[in-house]
């Protein structure tokens, strides 16, 4: 038979449990929210631009099937963090995530190059400003 206090801890345990799940369930409803504004400007753009208009209906059916393939995308991106025994995501990783898309995959590539880029030229200029000090205090 439970005692009082462990019947007590239970509940309160169960209570924060809810809690916590209700606060998960308002998060992903709240991120299920933003992509479907999203999608619907998106959508509402792109029809200006060519003279069309999307349906409610079809505006869900886009913002449903984003959402889903950026959970999936997600859990692949942990994952092979994870098979490397990283903890944290590399560019590596998104490349490999994209392999499946050709033009995906091509403008990934040509992101990472460009920051890489950017990267190098960002040292090279720390580099020249340090190798400036050293010249000044050493006259």
């Amino acid at each position: 038979m439970l005692s009082t206090t462990s019947c007590r801890a239970n509940v309160n345990f169960r209570e924060k449990m809810a809690t916590a799940m209700d606060e998960e369930e308002r998060k992903l409803q709240r991120l299920k929210a933003a992509v479907h504004y999203t999608v619907g400007r998106l959508c509402q753009s792109i029809g200006e631009d060519h003279q069309k208009e999307f349906s409610r209906q079809v505006i869900a059916a886009i913002a449903e099937t984003t959402f889903r393939q950026c959970d999936i995308f997600a859990k692949d991106l942990e994952a092979f963090a994870r098979h490397a025994k990283r903890s944290t995501v590399s560019v590596e990783d998104v490349k490999l995530t994209a392999r499946r898309s050709t033009a995906l995959s091509n403008f990934i590539q040509r992101k990472s190059e460009e920051i890489a880029s950017a990267n190098q030229e960002q040292r090279d200029t720390r580099k020249k400003i340090a190798g400036k000090r050293k010249n000044t205090e050493m006259v």
